[in-house]
């Protein structure tokens, strides 16, 4: 990730559940979607694991006093229609990781995976949906140009997808089941002056550029979503971690880095939280769960937001896996802590 940035493109996954990618999402949105820069993984469709679930139940108790109604309760569970979990955004909403060789590749550990896990304990007909796209911007969320999605960019496809599930339908389209959580990320590809390890006229030029129009386009793909969801769906949307921390180790011009980068995220993310709470929408505080403004050693060599971007980024690894922007497993899993937290679904 860049001193701010994260993440990328699609699937629908789950153990028990239909998956559904940019390749296959055309079999519930009539939507074609296909990765252009990195190969979706193949869908697998899961059928009757309500019915096996529901069956084991039955036979692990006393048998019912009417078995008749019992089989009906059986029958009612494996019709019920699904409800859906939507993931949008860049390459955190893919998991991506670097692989041994140093490549970034979407895994099954990213925040969305581990936010499905947790949400379909109570909701045991939750499918999930993953639309992001490694790489995406604001821009090309909007208007396409990454990932090739057959309605033309991530944003159409995502409103697409909502608008066919949207919850006053369901009296007429029951089957097709209704959006029970939608998160997004994105944003942190805007600011092109700040990837890499930033310099301070670098900062500069993100500070004045990238950050005003990441937020104004921002705005667009809110009111897209919320207006193709309707009022009843939870929107959560992520603010980010700074991968620039990192420069901390890198003497004393990269300690001056990474201080005046935080001040600069701190804004960036402030702003991007005020586009989602004007919306509605609840915000997952991926900055304040790194702790990322927090320059205090407590005791410690370094200070504790270094410390926390080493321990849940690959940024501080050693090569060939780093230096990576992404997110390792625990990392993810903090992402995901925050979104269920402002969800508050479970």
């Amino acid at each position: 990730m860049r001193p701010f940035r994260i993440p990328r493109l699609t699937s629908v996954t789950s153990k028990n559940a239909a998956s559904i990618t940019p390749r296959n999402a055309a079999s519930i949105t009539a939507k074609s979607i296909t990765a252009k820069s990195i190969t979706a993984r193949s869908a697998a469709t899961v059928t009757a694991a309500v019915v096996a679930a529901a069956a084991l139940a039955a036979c692990s108790g006393s048998a019912p006093s009417h078995p008749a109604a019992a089989a009906a309760g059986i029958g009612a569970q494996a019709k019920a229609p699904p409800v859906y979990y939507l993931a949008l955004g860049d390459s955190l909403a893919q998991g991506v990781q670097p692989n041994a060789a140093g490549i970034s590749v979407e895994t099954p550990d990213g925040y969305p995976d581990q936010v499905y896990a947790a949400l379909r304990r109570s909701h045991p007909t939750l499918r999930l949906v993953k639309l992001g796209c490694p790489g995406e911007t604001t821009v090309t969320m909007i208007n396409g140009g990454i990932c090739h999605y057959g309605s033309g960019s991530q944003l159409k496809a995502a409103e697409a997808f909502l608008q066919q599930h949207r919850a006053q339908e369901h009296s007429a389209n029951e089957h097709r089941g209704r959006v029970l959580l939608v998160t997004l990320d994105i944003g942190a590809n805007d600011p092109e002056a700040c990837s890499g390890q930033p310099s301070f006229s670098q900062l500069a030029v993100c500070a004045v550029k990238g950050i005003p129009s990441a937020v104004t386009h921002l705005r667009t793909i809110v009111d897209g979503l919320k207006a193709a969801a309707g009022p009843d769906v939870r929107i959560v949307g992520m603010n980010y971690y700074l991968p620039a921390l990192a420069e901390w180790h890198h003497g004393l011009s990269g300690r001056a880095v990474a201080w005046t980068a935080e001040k600069l995220a701190a804004t960036f993310n402030a702003l991007l939280g005020q586009v989602y709470t004007k919306a509605g929408m609840k915000v997952a505080d991926v900055f304040g769960a790194f702790q990322t403004s927090d320059f205090g050693t407590h005791g410690a060599a370094s200070p504790r937001n270094v410390t926390l971007l080493c321990q849940w980024t690959w940024e501080c690894a050693a090569a060939p896996r780093g230096p990576n922007q992404h997110a390792n497993q625990a990392g993810y899993h903090v992402i995901a802590r925050e979104f269920l937290q402002a969800a508050d679904l479970s």
